[in-house]
């Protein structure tokens, strides 16, 4: 007999369903470490909002700048001087929100509208961090200025020290070794003509007649022969040459003539300087010369001569009488 056909009270059997227990996470807390903004301003209403959402504002923009700083940590312990200038940067941060905000309100509090007063602080903003970069650069620049009159008078100093030494044993100046580096080998070979062959011939090619004795044209200035007396690979740039040697002051261009006339009868009988004659109907030669300057003849011996070479017996150079 089954337990339905028993007299007596029935038992009533368990029904199992399906285990259906559902978890929902936890609500999302309402409370975090800064308010929102957006709730705040919608609590509050008309300028106090304005006001309130500014305070706010800085207050995130001040913890952001914290946390971005924060991993400075170690270099600030290390360099006290970057600690300070973050310091200054952050706090020049918050009080530049801080104006801003406080001007947004106050134009909106006289009556602008909300646009016209972002406008008109944008523009504000903008020329304040335009004269604060120019502000900034030209104190970088007089900084640079500074340390670059002290760097100045240090190496014054030392070489006052120098000149004072008893030891010191330096005979080459100090420009040479830069001189050097600023002269092809060309002119080298020009230095050594000068030295050792003595002041070459120049000479200018004018028009003359009797035009000429009120008013000369120069035609062909400087032609002379020192490219093929030195040798030199490149005779096109004779030119270029001598004007590098008279920039690093080896060489000097004088109106004087050189004693010897012959030296000028084979100049003049260049083909170079016989076209030039030849390119106007009258004509004149202006007779000059090329010598080498104290420096040059110092820098000649100290660096192109061999020390064995008797240096005594050297031709003579004039001096220049100008600084011209």
């Amino acid at each position: 007999m089954s337990d339905d056909q028993r007299p007596g009270p029935r038992r009533r059997h368990a029904q199992w369903g399906p285990l259906s227990a559902t978890f929902s996470p936890p609500a999302e807390p309402t409370s975090s470490l800064l308010p929102r903004s957006a709730e705040i301003g919608e609590a509050l209403p008309g300028l106090v909002r304005l006001a309130a959402t500014a305070w706010v504002r800085t207050a995130e923009w001040t913890l952001v700048a914290g946390l971005k700083t924060g991993r400075r940590a170690l270099e600030i312990v290390a360099d006290p001087t970057s600690a300070a200038d973050s310091a200054r940067e952050l706090i020049s941060g918050v009080a530049q929100a801080g104006a801003v905000f406080g001007d947004l309100a106050k134009a909106v509090s006289n009556g602008v509208s909300v646009s016209q007063a972002v406008v008109q602080v944008s523009a504000s903003l903008s020329d304040t961090v335009t004269t604060t970069h120019d502000v900034s650069h030209q104190q970088e620049e007089e900084e640079r200025q500074r340390k670059m009159e002290q760097s100045l008078r240090a190496q014054g100093q030392a070489l006052l020290t120098r000149s004072r030494d008893v030891w010191n044993t330096e005979r080459g100046h100090p420009a040479y070794a830069r001189i050097l580096e600023e002269m092809a080998p060309d002119e080298a070979r020009i230095l050594l003509l000068l030295l050792r062959g003595g002041p070459q011939p120049a000479v200018d090619v004018r028009t003359g007649g009797p035009i000429g004795m009120v008013s000369s044209r120069l035609v062909a200035p400087g032609l002379n022969m020192i490219g093929p007396r030195a040798g030199l690979r490149y005779l096109d740039n004779v030119p270029a040459y001598l004007n590098n040697l008279f920039r690093l002051g080896l060489i000097w261009f004088s109106q004087e003539q050189l004693r010897d006339p012959l030296e000028y009868q084979v100049v003049e009988a260049q083909p170079d300087v016989l076209a030039a004659m030849h390119s106007v109907r009258a004509h004149k030669v202006v007779r000059r010369s090329i010598h080498l300057t104290p420096f040059g003849i110092d820098f000649c011996r100290a660096c192109l001569v061999a020390e064995d070479e008797d240096v005594a017996v050297l031709p003579e150079h004039q001096a220049p009488q100008t600084l011209e």
